[in-house]
């Protein structure tokens, strides 16, 4: 999720958000803060200095090759995050022994990115398959629904875990936060509980605009076998990414015009799912974090 605080003279901070264990973390161009509440009611926070690989090879800049590199360094940021937040959040000290290595966290992201393949892309293909549709239109669409139920059903399962409850109010708060401060008000959390905990940038809505360009791509693949309609699903999926993420960047453009409100209510409407009310604690957690990524970009 993209978020700009257009109420500043100054040029717009960007920052992308996520909800972690028991905080939030938060990154802009340069950096990387995590705010973690620990058992003893303290708000711990780490911070890091970001190098993106575009600032030594500007051709990653480039639009669509900018979608799958920011695709690729969340997921690397977000991983450590989780796992900084892990350590904090059960009272534990994070030391230099505790840090994953680059090859550790570069084999998570790779498991992860498996894991989905094969639940959200593999499966629900092999499933629309039994069904006998062919492969034309009809079949993409119906996959696409199959897939996007997968994803339903997987966001309301892990929403019953308790820990997972808490992790989507963060994301409420996350959420909050960034309202607020997009708003221009004074950030409080008096003033931020004000504010929705959705936003129209989340990735939530990547998620969404990710299953139906999938459905359009595929349907303009040209028959072939089995295993080949397979291949596609697999081959194509930093294309379809790249694709979706800068649809998402258009939307933030372009947030104000009608059409594009009706757009994005979708993506809204899943944060029902992917959200829950926070509590006052968690927006100040999430708070913190805005103001410290917002303070390090600054050079405050």
């Amino acid at each position: 999720m993209r978020i700009t605080n257009k109420e500043k003279k100054e040029p717009s901070l960007a920052f992308g958000g996520q909800a972690v264990m028991e905080g939030v973390m938060m990154r802009s161009k340069d950096h990387m803060v995590v705010c973690v509440r620990q058992p003893n009611n303290e708000i711990v926070t780490k911070t890091e200095e970001l190098h993106s690989l575009s600032e030594k090879y500007n051709f990653l800049k480039l639009p669509f090759l900018r979608g799958i590199l920011a695709l690729f360094e969340t997921l690397y940021s977000g991983i450590k995050g989780i796992y900084f937040s892990a350590n904090a959040a059960f009272g534990e000290d994070e030391n230099e022994e505790e840090v994953l290595s680059p090859i550790e966290i570069a084999v998570v992201v790779a498991f992860s990115i498996g894991l989905s393949i094969l639940l959200f892309s593999v499966t629900p293909f092999f499933l629309t398959s039994l069904l006998n549709f062919g492969g034309g239109v009809l079949f993409n669409i119906v996959e696409g629904i199959v897939r996007l139920s997968f994803l339903l059903v997987y966001l309301a399962a892990v929403s019953l875990v308790g820990d997972f409850k808490r992790i989507f109010q963060y994301h409420g708060a996350e959420h909050t936060a960034i309202n607020a401060y997009e708003s221009g008000v004074e950030l409080n959390v008096e003033n931020a509980r004000k504010y929705s905990r959705f936003n129209a940038r989340c990735g939530t809505s990547f998620l969404l605009i990710v299953t139906l360009i999938s459905i359009l791509f595929f349907s303009l693949m040209p028959s072939s076998t089995y295993l080949m309609r397979l291949a596609y699903r697999i081959v194509l999926i930093p294309v379809i990414s790249a694709v979706s993420y800068e649809l998402l960047k258009l939307s933030d453009k372009y947030r104000n015009s009608r059409i594009m409100r009706v757009l994005v209510a979708p993506g809204l409407a899943l944060q029902h799912l992917t959200t829950r009310q926070p509590d006052d604690d968690m927006i100040e957690v999430a708070i913190k974090a805005v103001k410290e990524v917002e303070r390090l970009q600054k050079g405050m």
